[in-house]
């Protein structure tokens, strides 16, 4: 497992393919542009029948490609504002949360929830319903209270959680289709302080029988597995600092409390992770797994991800399991967690408290794609829904069963794109089933 940092663009030479962070994905046009104003955008969405918007390339699928004009926003990274008396902070959609965190910081602020990986943009990061984790912790997207697009007919619209209702829930995490979102107002909250303890050997039958008490242990709650054999590898406990004693038992559930910092893939160095061991930390600096100033060019992996419903978690676990034999040998790690309930209307997590879990795959994608449709059969009694950013097998018919509100979500991106300037092969085969 890595972190991700994006190169500059501007630095991979003209005859090469652009790429994604992973290097699994060629895109299939090398023409990008990088606007420096809402103006800018306007103007390009103007000039061009086809394109889409591209945030910082951290996506394993082709759901950012686009055939003919790529429209990065990578330079509309400016934090606008901050309202203390409201409690947001406005930002432009290509500022990665690793500028916003510290920023926010130094002003006293914080947000709810960060993703394992810091460098990813705002933008991206809620319309792809990126998340996070904590029983209790909405995904990114649910600090959003208002945004600004440039449709694709160059019209600048901003959508407000108080005045928009259901357009507002249609657009947040509107998986590109609906505009480029150039502005995002979040919801802050004042600073906080975050502890990091580390619990190694979770027996599986502990789990089996106290899920939900493990995974409400803490603010943030993961659990990193190689279904290997019958424990858990690692639980990584995240807790708000009360200012009171800390303290944590020596064993959890069967666990043994690790007697220093470690990786997710315990035999990785932990040098480039977040401080554990109880250290008292800012809010941003222990949040993410790693710390946000390791930034390797790249990561030779692939990513899956699924939502369940929690109430199904230990079923769902207990199905991936048993095909541990078949996962090992093509996997680095897996990553539980929990996300809670939204009201988006394509967001993993709608109207169901969710169980996330992630797969991060050795680069060979012949063998993951065999994976994927057995993992997903393991999964279907759950009604399963995959992260849309992430690699999947899943039939259109399937997915339109998951959301029921794919229907009136077709009609929004007619009204916001009646010529299908963003469409692209994703969209085409995932939402529109053709």
């Amino acid at each position: 497992m890595a972190t991700p940092f994006i190169s500059p663009l501007e630095s991979l030479a003209q005859d090469k393919k652009l790429k994604n962070w992973s290097g699994n994905l060629a895109f299939s046009t090398n023409k990008i542009f990088h606007p420096t104003s809402v103006e800018a955008v306007q103007k390009l969405v103007r000039k061009y029948d086809r394109f889409k918007a591209l945030g910082t390339r951290h996506c394993f699928n082709r759901i950012a490609d686009s055939k003919h004009n790529l429209i990065s926003l990578t330079e509309l990274n400016k934090v606008v504002s901050v309202d203390a008396k409201a409690n947001t902070v406005t930002v432009e959609g290509g500022i990665k949360y690793g500028v916003l965190a510290p920023y926010l910081d130094e002003k006293g602020f914080a947000l709810h929830n960060l993703a394992s990986l810091p460098h990813i943009s705002v933008a991206g990061s809620i319309t792809t319903a990126t998340h996070g984790s904590g029983v209790g912790n909405g995904n990114l997207a649910t600090a959003v209270t208002a945004l600004e697009m440039v449709t694709p007919n160059s019209e600048v619209v901003h959508l407000s959680k108080d005045k928009d209702g259901e357009n507002f829930l249609a657009a947040v995490v509107g998986l590109g289709a609906l505009g480029l979102i150039t502005k995002v107002t979040l919801h802050v909250e004042p600073t906080y302080q975050v502890r990091q303890n580390v619990y190694v050997q979770l027996p599986l039958a502990q789990l089996k029988e106290n899920f939900d008490k493990i995974v409400s242990a803490g603010y943030s709650v993961s659990l990193f597995t190689d279904w290997q054999t019958e424990n858990i590898n690692e639980v990584w406990i995240k807790r708000r600092d009360q200012g009171l004693d800390m303290n944590l038992p020596e064993e959890f559930f069967g666990a043994k409390a690790a007697t220093k910092n470690l990786h997710p893939i315990v035999e990785l160095s932990a040098v480039n992770c977040t401080e554990q061991m109880g250290v008292s930390g800012k809010w941003y600096e222990r949040l993410p797994h790693f710390k946000m100033g390791f930034t390797p060019s790249s990561g030779v992996e692939l990513q899956s991800e699924y939502f369940i419903p929690q109430r199904n978690a230990v079923d769902a676990i207990m199905a991936i399991q048993r095909l541990g034999k078949q996962i090992g040998p093509h996997l680095f790690i897996s990553e539980v967690r929990t996300i809670a309930a939204d009201n988006f209307w394509m967001s993993p997590c709608r109207n169901q408290a969710s169980v996330a879990i992630h797969f991060t795959w050795k680069q060979e994608w012949e063998a993951v794609r065999k994976l994927l449709p057995l993992i997903e059969q393991e999964l279907e009694p759950y009604k399963v829904r995959p992260h849309w950013g992430k690699l999947f097998t899943m039939s259109p018919q399937t997915l339109s069963s998951r959301y029921e509100k794919l229907e009136d979500f077709k009609k929004m991106i007619a009204l916001y794109d009646p010529k299908g300037k963003m469409r692209n092969e994703f969209l085409n085969t995932n939402i529109f089933g053709t």
